[in-house]
């Protein structure tokens, strides 16, 4: 990624070597990447079924322990109505504390596993239950309990009811972040490949979809993921699962390809075979997808679309930060992703900055790579929207000035039809600013644009840019005054 600071003005030397920026380009989108990989997304997911959906009455957390203690031994003991125990038993089970009291009492989850896997299908939906709430524990020791039962969980992913299914993979995905050995065990048991079988048995089913892509999230997140995890999804057909449920087909349903677009996103971030996934069109798939949304976006389609967006501006940006630039123009596709992205940031501005941030960041890294997209850039016209967002602040500002700087960088030409969009002016803006990031990033684009054109140097000098530089050489940092001298005694003659 482009650094604009980074580029040195000719007092101190030539500028930097292409080599030079290509490193310090690469040293940011490091950076780049592990910031969005700490960001973990892990959350874990309850299933209201039934009349679960109705408000509980409260209870203390001695009651409900006590309540706890009741049920499990009428369970163990009564075999008439026994689902009708373990029911309550999982409602019961909503308090922490009664979670705790729960695997503390002697062969508490032996008999669940018991139950689990029993003839009656009655207990064994009941039981499952149960298990289910037990994994929305925010204990680790709950999940470690829990273990006996994951094997089973597994195994009926293969079958049973649409309920029953989609109660295991959420059960399985709650389960995964909370310990190292529920992981690895899951692993061991086969976990990679029963969710392959699952969605792919199940692709028509989207509730179970959407859950399989959930536990699978929650799996890539992992601390080892990307020794021990990813590689396998890699070699499997999860990849390409995952791909076909980018869509926006309206009975498809947007939260299987949420979910599934988190996946990628997780996959994308560890840049372990990004060429494998490549290979089989996922940019293009990220980036027709992005293309589409911005055209619904447009249309005033707006609800919900953020939570789509969000995971393939990063699967998207993550693919071009990887280093593949040779791959760049081949699997991005239609250059009217530039304006989907142009599109994002000019719509959620205001409501969600973070996802507008997203967008200058994935058009940065597009703009850094590629002289193709920078002339796009200017070729749509989209120059004069983006100027228009340097008064923005939350990084959107700073972000907007690197892609600006990208373009500059690229070629003289490019310099010129900056000038005539409407940048000097909002330099002029910008100079004036006291985040000193903004001075020194216009600063370093200002001198791009003058240092081959006498005629841009004299358009600023009309706009009254001499003066700004001026009260620049008396800013407390020197990189500022340093740079603002060196632009008035070498192209604005003063």
């Amino acid at each position: 990624m482009w650094r604009l600071n980074k580029v040195r003005h000719k007092a101190g030397g030539q500028r930097s070597s292409l080599d030079e920026l290509k490193l310090q380009r690469r040293e940011h989108e490091k950076v780049l990447r592990q910031a969005r990989r700490d960001r973990q997304l892990v959350s874990k997911r309850l299933l209201l079924i039934d009349d679960e959906d109705q408000p509980e009455i409260a209870r203390d957390s001695v009651s409900g322990e006590q309540d706890v203690v009741s049920l499990f031994h009428k369970v163990r003991h009564s075999a008439p109505g026994r689902e009708v125990l373990l029911k309550a038993l999982s409602k019961a089970l909503r308090h922490p504390t009664a979670q705790l009291t729960f695997i503390k009492q002697e062969n508490s989850v032996h008999v669940l596993v018991g139950l689990l896997t029993g003839s009656d299908a009655q207990c064994r939906l009941q039981a499952v239950r149960c298990f289910h709430v037990l994994s929305h524990s925010p204990n680790p020791v709950v999940a470690l309990a829990c273990l006996p039962a994951t094997s089973y969980l597994l195994t009926y992913l293969s079958g049973q009811s649409t309920k029953f299914t989609e109660l295991c993979l959420y059960t399985l995905g709650n389960l995964c972040p909370d310990s190292d050995a529920v992981t690895e065990k899951l692993l061991a048991q086969g976990i990679i490949p029963a969710l392959a079988t699952c969605i792919e048995t199940q692709r028509h089913n989207l509730a179970v979809v959407e859950a399989a892509a959930f536990t699978l999230s929650q799996l890539l997140q992992a601390k080892d993921a990307e020794e021990k995890i990813i590689p396998v999804v890699l070699d499997s057909s999860l990849p390409s699962h995952l791909l076909s449920m980018l869509t926006l087909d309206p009975q498809f349903g947007l939260a299987p390809a949420i979910e599934s677009a988190w996946c990628l996103h997780y996959l994308t971030c560890s840049a372990v075979n990004n060429r494998a996934l490549l290979a089989q069109d996922a940019l293009l798939r990220c980036s027709s997808l992005l293309v589409s949304l911005g055209g619904a976006v447009v249309e005033g389609n707006k609800g919900g679309m953020e939570l789509l967006i969000c995971p393939l501006l990063r699967c998207v940006g993550n693919f071009v930060a990887s280093g593949l630039i040779e791959e760049l123009n081949t699997h991005v596709g239609d250059a009217q992703l530039l304006v989907a992205l142009c599109t994002f940031l000019q719509t959620y501005l205001h409501t969600q900055p973070a996802l507008a941030r997203e967008s200058a960041w994935v058009l940065n890294n597009l703009t850094a790579h590629s002289s193709p997209f920078c002339s796009t850039l200017l070729t749509l016209n989209l120059v004069p929207g983006l100027v228009q967002l340097l008064p923005f602040s939350q990084g959107i500002n700073t972000m907007v000035l690197r892609v600006l700087g990208n373009v500059a960088h690229k070629k003289m030409d490019f310099c010129a039809q900056l000038s005539q969009s409407g940048l000097l002016p909002a330099l002029c803006a910008t100079l004036r600013m006291a985040d000193c990031e903004m001075v020194i990033l216009s600063l370093d684009i200002l001198f791009m644009l003058v240092a081959d054109s006498p005629q841009t140097a004299e358009d600023f000098a009309r706009q009254g840019g001499i003066s700004l530089l001026e009260t620049i050489q008396y800013n407390s940092n020197e990189e500022l005054r340093r740079k603002a001298t060196y632009l008035l005694e070498h192209y604005l003659k003063v």
